[in-house]
Order: structure tokens, then C-alpha cells, then sequence
């Protein structure tokens, strides 16, 4: 018995031991969590004094890039309207994954799941893998020169150079509405479709679509049920899927909160921009016949 008594009061006091030196290991990685912390903070507010003190310098560049490559992109829409649905997409699989990052700094990454994302990336697809596919262009259409070319107003974009947030949110919202306007019209091959020499009549389309309902169902319905369909997606991520992660962090933007707090008559602009929108598309088509 004694043996055995030796033998559970060893194992406790090791045991003991062993929780002690748990602990203790615990405490100094608490400390080290803590330090990096202190560290990294101070670090951030380094970089936040440097790049205070270079703003102008780095607004002034931005500034100059801008303008030169919005004059680039003018000087390419009249030597080269056919390329500047390459320059597009060169702009956005540019610039969206640099917003991403952006954005995920600051805490507004849900953003990049709003309307003219989820449109810029069906314009992506049209042009990359379907540029010949009519129905999936009259919806592209009616979604660029529809709710994204209302945005412009309703959201008061601005273009300014010397703010890549400003210039990159004008841009998604008017780049398309341009690239789907140069291959209506002024795309070469297009043009040149549009006005046969067999015949004195201009064909309404580029693809010689001249039914008004079958315009009406591919710019006006297929595009508003693909919108309710974004809607669908985005209340069942923001409102649902994330919902506790958004109560969690009050600092987390989404188009929702931001209407909320700083936009008076959120969804009444949300709905505006979309039907108008819309309806503009189908009528600038249908004045075309």
C-alpha cells in the first residue's frame, strides 16, 4: 500500500508540475502575442504617418496617370474601337483584385458583392468565352447602358485622378456602358453589318434582331430576373451566411449598412436605378428599328 501511495502522490506531483509549466507557457505566449501586437500597431501607425506626409506627392502622381491613361484609352476608342473591349478587361482584372485588397483593409470587402461587380464579371465572361452569343450580349447590353449608366448619377460618381477609389468606382460603372456602345456601333465589323450594300435599310442590331418582343424579353425581363437573381444571392450572403460575423464587427461596411447610415431613401435609389435604368436600355434599343 505504501508503494502504491508513493506512487500516486509522484504522479500528482507531476502532474502538477505539468500544469504549472502549461500555464507558465501559456502566459509568456500571451505576453509575445501581446508585443507583436504593440509592435505591429506601431508599425501601422509609422506607415499611416508616412503615408500621410507623401499624400501629395502620391496624389499628384496618381493624377498624372490618370489623366494619361484616360487620354490613352480616348485615343484608343477612335484609332481602335475594336480593342477597347481587351483594354476592359485589362482594367478590371487589374485594378478589381487590387481593390479587394484594398477594401479588406478596410473592412468594406462586401462591397465587391454588389450589383456592378456581379455585372462587370458577366462582361468578363461575354467577352472573354461568348463574344458571339446575341442573347447573352443583350443582356450585357442592357446592363451596361441601363442601371450601371444610371449609377453614374444616382451614386454621384465622380472621376476624380487624384483618388484611384473614386476613379476605379466611375470607371466600373462607366467603362461598360462604352465598350457595349463601341460594339453596337462603331466596332468595324459591326458597322459594316449594320450597313449593307444589298439593301437601303439599317439593320436594328448588329445580329438583325428586329422582333420588339423578343428585344423586350432579352433586354428588359431576362436582365430584371438576373438582377432579382443577384438580390437573392446577396441577402442570403449578407443577411444569412454572415449575419453573425457582420453583428460581431460594427465596423464592417455593406452597401446595406452604408444605405442606412449615410444614404436617405437607400431603397428607393436601388429601385429607381434598376427599373429606370432597364427601361432606358430597352427604349434606346427600340428607337433604333
Amino acid at each position: 500500500m505504501s508503494n502504491n501511495e508513493e506512487h500516486v502522490e509522484e504522479i500528482s506531483t507531476t502532474n502538477g508540475d505539468s500544469f504549472e509549466n502549461v500555464k507558465q507557457r501559456l502566459k509568456d505566449r500571451s505576453k509575445k502575442v501581446a508585443q507583436t501586437k504593440e509592435i505591429l500597431s506601431k508599425q501601422a501607425v509609422k506607415i499611416a504617418k508616412q503615408a500621410g506626409e507623401h499624400e501629395s506627392f502620391i496624389n499628384k502622381v496618381t493624377h498624372l496617370l490618370g489623366v494619361l491613361g484616360f487620354g490613352g484609352f480616348c485615343f484608343l476608342l477612335g484609332a481602335r474601337p475594336q480593342d477597347i473591349p481587351y483594354a476592359y478587361c485589362f482594367f478590371y482584372v487589374t485594378f478589381v483584385p487590387l481593390r479587394w485588397i484594398y477594401y479588406r483593409f478596410k473592412k468594406s470587402h462586401y462591397y465587391l458583392l454588389d450589383f456592378c461587380y456581379y455585372a462587370n464579371t458577366i462582361f468578363l465572361v461575354d467577352l472573354l468565352l461568348y463574344p458571339k452569343n446575341e442573347k447573352l450580349f443583350m443582356v450585357c447590353f442592357s446592363f451596361a447602358e441601363g442601371p450601371l449608366a444610371w449609377a453614374l448619377i444616382v451614386w454621384r460618381c465622380s472621376l476624380v485622378f487624384s483618388s484611384v477609389d473614386k476613379l476605379v468606382s466611375a470607371l466600373i460603372h462607366l467603362l461598360p456602358g462604352l465598350v457595349f456602345f463601341t460594339i453596337r456601333w462603331w466596332n468595324p465589323a459591326t458597322f459594316e453589318a449594320m450597313h449593307q450594300e444589298e439593301t437601303s435599310r439599317r439593320v436594328s442590331w448588329p445580329y438583325g434582331v428586329e422582333d420588339k418582343s423578343y428585344l423586350m424579353t432579352w433586354l428588359f425581363w431576362v436582365p430584371l430576373f438576373a438582377y432579382t437573381l443577384w438580390q437573392a444571392l446577396y441577402f442570403l450572403i449578407v443577411d444569412v451566411l454572415r449575419r453573425q460575423r457582420l453583428l460581431r464587427d460594427p465596423e464592417v461596411m455593406t452597401s446595406y449598412r452604408f444605405g442606412v447610415l449615410f444614404q436617405h431613401g437607400y431603397l428607393h435609389t436601388c429601385g429607381l436605378t434598376i427599373c429606370v435604368g432597364f427601361y432606358c436600355a430597352y427604349n434606346r434599343n427600340l428607337s433604333t428599328l
